[in-house]
């Protein structure tokens, strides 16, 4: 991308400093809540530029572009006409207007020009795709909408792959029309959103954005050699154990025993690989928390959402902040705001419970205080099995510093976690059908060991054939739960040999 088009874009976004980008869309089946996909296979059908199955619409996007720039000038003028400064609502509402008026005028200039005038389902598509280009994510928008998707994946302009939730992968439309355009639309997707906005360029080539609705946006450009872009959308917000039971991806015996454990404030890791369902997981966790409880979440994007939930009263979150420019003396880029910061700041909000939506570094040393008092904290972390969580979080603890050896992260850790979560994913193909199996894999008590080691494990669960958690070996210390609700019959029940 050319300087001038940067720069281009740049003068854009200052004139529309005023105005939001995202709003909040409906789901595309206008329910709100928890999404229930079918529990078998489903037939694919290709998912055109609308989102929706079928034929591709024809949308002529340098047209939506067109009315786009036309509306943001006319927008923005409006905006600072108003000494009353409008609220979102309002700009949209104004928005909305404006762009159907240029749709009208667009269409009398058609008519009087001796063209076709467009059908009213043409004028309606049009004005939405207008309206998304101004206020949302554009030619993205009908693709974020659609309850089908779980990833959408682009490696260039034209070059996309949509995920849908039973595993399959299917060509999607084209998000722009040529690379440079897409930039430019990252560059002005990073730097409008309202809470917090984020750099993308040259000097910044890699982007991580939280994206209104739940999704998550990342995306590098500058070091690959087209615009590499992975969305991921969460379908499964208001979710609990029991219906990750129903969804068959643990067993009521392991729901009662991961209840319990939250409700005896056991500090509990969940891992997994990614796309695994920790985040799912950990909100289902989050549900058996008391709802007076005060918690903090800390993510570098936003994605349990716990505070929009309103299952609790008190929710404090916490958002990393990449920062900007050139490092200071303490290698810190200016209004860098990490997870460590904000663990530490927390320590005087008299939290409860503190949620860490995934330890990738040195903040889990700030866990580790936070678990030290008993609060019964959650996190998640990248692994391929539970007791490689354990060295996987070894590694990140040293990370911290020199002053942290092997063997005191490793005592600390051993001291502090009390059980790892192992989630598995599986995707299998039957006549061309895929179908994707998220389960609850492995459950594995954590605890000081012997001085080789370092620490020792029990299974509490341990993977079936099918890859499901079947009850393993009971540590005596875990049979207290049932005082929280553990079904400790129905485990003992599960240890007995099976046919």
């Amino acid at each position: 991308m050319t300087s001038e088009s940067v720069d281009e874009t740049q003068t854009e976004v200052a004139d529309l400093t005023a105005l939001p980008l995202f709003a909040q869309p409906l789901p595309a089946n206008g329910q709100s809540g928890t999404h229930r996909s079918p529990s078998g296979p489903r037939l694919v059908r290709p998912i055109d530029s609308t989102g929706g199955a079928g034929p591709a619409a024809g949308v002529d996007w340098s047209l939506v572009a067109a009315l786009r720039a036309q509306a943001s000038e006319q927008l923005s003028q409006a905006v600072a006409a108003d000494r009353t400064r409008l609220d979102k609502a309002a700009q949209e509402e104004l928005g909305r207007s404006i762009v159907l008026d240029l749709i009208e005028a667009t269409v009398a200039d058609r008519v009087n020009a001796g063209n076709t005038a467009w059908s009213t389902a043409q004028q309606d598509m049009l004005a939405r795709a207008a309206f998304d280009s101004l206020f949302r994510l554009g030619r993205l928008q009908p693709l974020v909408d659609n309850d089908d998707v779980e990833n959408i994946i682009i490696a260039g302009h034209d070059n996309v792959l949509l995920e849908l939730i039973d595993g399959s992968l299917v060509d999607g439309p084209p998000v722009a029309d040529s690379d440079e355009e897409l930039i430019d639309f990252l560059v002005f997707l990073a730097s409008r959103s309202e809470v917090n906005a984020r750099g993308f360029s040259e000097a910044q080539p890699r982007l991580h954005l939280r994206l209104d609705g739940g999704s998550r946006l990342a995306a590098a450009a500058w070091v690959t050699p087209r615009p590499s872009v992975v969305i991921r959308r969460h379908r499964l917000m208001e979710i609990t154990l029991d219906d990750l039971v129903e969804r068959q991806m643990l067993t009521p015996v392991a729901a009662s025993f991961l209840r319990a454990a939250v409700k005896a404030r056991k500090s509990i890791v969940v891992a997994g690989a990614q796309g695994a369902g920790k985040t799912t997981l950990v909100r289902a966790l989050c549900a058996e928390i008391d709802p007076l409880e005060a918690i903090g979440t800390f993510e570098t994007e936003y994605e349990l959402h716990l505070h929009e939930l309103k299952r609790h009263r008190i929710v404090h979150p916490w958002e990393a902040r990449p920062g900007s420019g050139e490092r200071g003396p303490d290698g810190r880029m200016a209004g860098e705001f990490t997870l460590d910061d904000a663990l530490v700041d927390s320590f005087r909000f008299n939290l409860s419970r503190q949620i860490v939506g995934e330890v990738r570094g040195k903040e889990i040393w700030a866990m580790i205080k936070a678990m030290e008092s008993g609060t019964g904290s959650i996190s998640t972390t990248h692994a391929s099995d539970a007791v490689a969580a354990v060295r996987k979080l070894v590694t990140c603890a040293m990370e911290a510093g020199p002053h942290i050896t092997h063997d005191l992260a490793t005592s600390k850790l051993a001291a502090t976690i009390d059980v790892i979560v192992q989630l598995d994913l599986r995707t299998t193909t039957v006549n061309g059908v895929s179908q994707r199996h998220r389960r609850v894999a492995e459950v594995i008590a954590l605890a000081p060991g012997e001085r080789e080691t370092g620490y020792a494990t029990t299974h509490i669960f341990a993977p079936d054939p099918d890859g499901t958690a079947q009850p393993a070996v009971l540590p005596d210390e875990y049979r207290s739960l049932t005082q929280f609700g553990f079904d400790l019959s129905g485990y003992l029940l599960g240890q007995e040999p099976r046919p």
